[in-house]
């Protein structure tokens, strides 16, 4: 068991196996030895350790998670030892030669995009591209100029850039912008460079200073006039920079707050609704019957609306989280672990979702009936009448609709399921004596779960003195779940018998004769002579009598019959006949009988 040890390397803290942090500190020492008489040793080490905290924070997966070994040598693999990066100064004289082949040879892929605010005159976005693409920054400033007087996208395109690429601040940061790989040679060579051009300018002043006063006094003017301008107009655009990056935070913690508000009132809305939905299942809160009577999957409700929660709730979670990254910038990050736990969590709660589903529609796969078939003592010329009945332990005004159930108690106090779904319908028979089939239907995955939910359907009749009492409604128990439980009371009644339905009838009647049915719901409250395949009303009134015939010119309604033809037109009505042909008028009516000829 190893010790660990706390350090702050560049300002980062991390924590460090007691063999590892040794190894370490030796290397450090290491390094400053070697660089005991070089110019610039402070900024070199300074750099050196950002580069190695840096490696570590790319290797750490969070913040207590222990820097070992392995990760050290990785890091010093990508360093370097201290004496394969002696240099001798000579090699620094020659170095800037050599620099622009260098950078040329650099792919574009080892280097990585940063502003060059040390060469710039606005925002160092030039000189970035122009380190990245191994060009000359001249040529991507006139690109500039070309997009904004030509197609004038070039200003939005700089300020976006600006915004979004960083700078490159660290001597790290300046050699990754040229694609130079970031080990101890570089970073020595970068900071001694800045040096000798330091004092190469330095010496240049006093050189002109001592040949000429009046000269060096025009070369320093010309020269504080050019960096002058430099700084003025660098000053300038840092400055509308600035402002619009503080309108661009303003923008996005306004974003952060909405993402925060929108996800909270999410979570709190699925919390509410899974210990409402959820936990009143589990202990079988009143109220939810219904909900478990529709459930023909028999999966349980709590189940249902723990997945839903996560489904639709780890989504807003990190939305919310996002508004919280946005609003605080130092915000502790949940970990990979965390993430994708929500992630997998997420996933199984879609997959289980979609299986639920599917489970609960192949519940309606299967549409299969049970008919119980009884004779009634009616025969030809019999008179039968009909009407519907209803129970005063189920709602009386309960609207009828074809897919509607509802959850009641019968006369021993046991629950029910009740519907209205019920239709009636009449067909002729040759046979002596009437029929009444009951056909009861209903759904489920298999045939054989079909079939019995639908003989479990309780529905029942009376015949009493000639009058058939049908119930109004269909039972069965809850266990069976409502699984689009419907009933069909087809009557056969005898030719030449008659049939009277009562107004109460007239809601489970078809609006048409459909299918063979005879019976409509306008023959309601009307004695019905069935016919063959048909029925005529004994009492209609002569106003309700109608005859359609499919001869085309005839027309015959309850005001009097006309035809209609090519050669001519006859119609008679109550005022008389009027007959038209292209020779010959005729009208009869009550001042005699007018003939006209063209002849």
């Amino acid at each position: 068991m190893n010790k660990t040890v706390n350090i702050n390397l560049a300002g980062i803290f991390f924590h460090i196996d007691e063999d590892a942090y040794l190894k370490l500190q030796r290397y450090l020492e290491a390094i400053k030895r070697s660089f005991t008489d070089s110019q610039g040793r402070s900024e070199i080490i300074a750099d050196i350790e950002a580069r190695i905290a840096e490696l570590f924070s790319e290797r750490v997966e969070n913040d207590k998670q222990v820097i070992r070994i392995k990760e050290v040598d990785e890091v010093i693999s990508i360093m370097g030892q201290p004496e394969d990066y002696l240099v001798d100064d000579e090699i620094f004289e020659d170095e800037p030669n050599a620099s622009y082949s260098k950078k040329s040879s650099s792919s574009t892929s080892n280097r990585k995009l940063f502003r060059d605010t040390d060469n710039s005159y606005v925002g160092g976005v030039s000189s970035g591209l122009a380190h990245y693409f191994g060009i000359d920054a001249i040529w991507i400033r006139l690109a500039w100029i070309l997009l904004i007087f030509g197609a004038g996208t070039g200003i939005l395109l700089y300020i976006l850039l600006w915004i979004l690429v960083p700078e490159a601040k660290t001597t790290a940061e300046k050699i990754m912008m040229t694609g130079e790989p970031v080990n101890i040679s570089n970073i020595e060579k970068k900071i001694k460079d800045s040096l000798e051009n330091v004092t190469e300018t330095v010496s240049d002043v006093a050189k002109n200073v001592s040949e000429s006063v009046s000269s060096a006094a025009k070369s320093i003017d010309v020269k504080k006039g050019a960096n002058s301008i430099k700084s003025s107009s660098r000053t300038f655009f840092d400055t509308i920079g600035d402002i619009i990056m503080f309108f661009f935070k303003v923008f996005a913690k306004f974003i952060g707050i909405i993402l925060i508000i929108v996800g909270a009132s999410a979570l709190i809305g699925l919390i509410i609704g899974l210990f409402s939905v959820g936990v009143a299942d589990i202990i079988h809160v009143p109220g939810l019957d219904l909900v478990d009577i529709a459930n023909a999957g028999n999966t349980p409700i709590w189940l249902i609306s723990l997945l839903a929660f996560f489904v639709v709730g780890i989504p807003f979670f990190f939305l919310f989280y996002l508004g919280l990254k946005i609003l605080i910038n130092n915000l502790k990050s949940i970990g990979n672990i965390a993430k994708f736990t929500l992630l997998g969590i997420w996933l199984i709660s879609i997959i289980s979702l979609i299986i639920v589903g599917i489970r609960q529609a192949s519940e309606y796969a299967f549409d299969e009936s049970y008919i119980e078939k009884t004779e009634l003592p009616i025969m030809a010329n019999d008179t039968l009448n009909i009407r519907m009945v209803g129970n005063d332990n189920f709602n009386p005004n309960f609207y009828r609709n074809n897919h509607s159930f509802k959850l009641a108690h019968d006369d021993d106090g046991n629950k029910t399921i009740y519907s209205s779904d019920v239709d009636i319908r009449v067909k002729s028979t040759t046979d002596s004596v009437a029929t009444i089939a009951i056909e009861k239907s209903a759904d489920g995955r298999s045939y054989e779960i079909a079939r019995e939910r639908a003989k479990n359907i309780n529905y029942n009749f009376d015949f009493r003195n000639n009058t058939l009492l049908l119930d109004s409604y269909l039972t069965t128990n809850p266990e069976n779940k409502f699984s689009d439980q419907e009933v069909d009371v087809v009557l056969y009644l005898p030719e030449n018998s008659v049939v009277y339905f009562n107004s109460s009838t007239k809601p489970f009647l078809y609006y048409r004769n459909y299918e063979g049915n005879i019976i409509s719901r306008e023959n309601t409250n009307h004695y019905m002579k069935i016919l063959f395949d048909e029925a005529e009303c004994l009492d209609c009134p002569e106003d309700d009598f109608n005859v359609n015939v499919d001869t085309p010119g005839l027309k015959i309604n309850k005001e009097g019959v006309e035809v209609k033809s090519e050669d001519g037109s006859l119609k008679i009505d109550g005022k008389g006949l009027k007959a038209k042909s292209e020779d010959v008028k005729v009208n009869i009516d009550s001042n005699g009988i007018e003939i006209k000829s063209d002849n």
